[in-house]
């Protein structure tokens, strides 16, 4: 008999991390539905959690003064969003909407934060899972930019 799995443990920035860790992260994190058309954060809001998506499709924008609000990236199951937790000032960068009713980890980021400072080494596990992330989007969003500018107005990324 096979006993079910936790979607969160099977998530993706889980798999591999040492148990201890990964006991951590979900006892820092509850699970939540974001309801389609939900904003999950504000730009400039308190980066204090971060997202394991486990399903769903949430949007990542911004405000492009000669546009409006501009989607520039799209998250699905076993993305990561809130990656602003980590870097000081702890803001978020974007804005974040649920585009489709979304299930997630959402997960305690001031307690994770205080646990990497108790270890080091801990936080460079989690350093070493979330740069990947990071300059993904960056150049992601290096890409997205390039065609924002050279893209008619009304004809954002969907």
């Amino acid at each position: 008999m096979t006993l079910p799995t936790d979607p969160a443990r099977d998530h993706p920035f889980v798999i591999g991390l040492p148990v201890a860790l990964q006991d951590m992260l979900m006892a820092a994190g509850r699970r939540v539905v974001l309801p389609a058309g939900r904003r999950v954060f504000n730009e400039g809001d308190p980066a204090d959690r971060f997202y394991l998506l486990l399903s769903g499709h949430v949007a990542l924008e911004t405000h492009v003064p000669t546009r409006g609000t501009v989607r520039f990236l799209s998250l699905h199951a076993d993305d990561v969003l809130g990656v602003s937790w980590l870097v000081p000032p702890y803001r978020y960068g974007f804005d974040a909407t649920a585009i489709e009713d979304t299930d997630a980890l959402a997960i305690d980021a001031p307690r994770i934060r205080t646990a990497c400072d108790a270890d080091p080494a801990l936080g460079y596990i989690l350093m070493q899972r979330l740069m990947p992330v990071m300059t993904g989007r960056l150049r992601t969003a290096r890409l997205q930019s390039l065609d924002l500018f050279t893209r008619p107005p009304g004809r954002e990324v969907v």
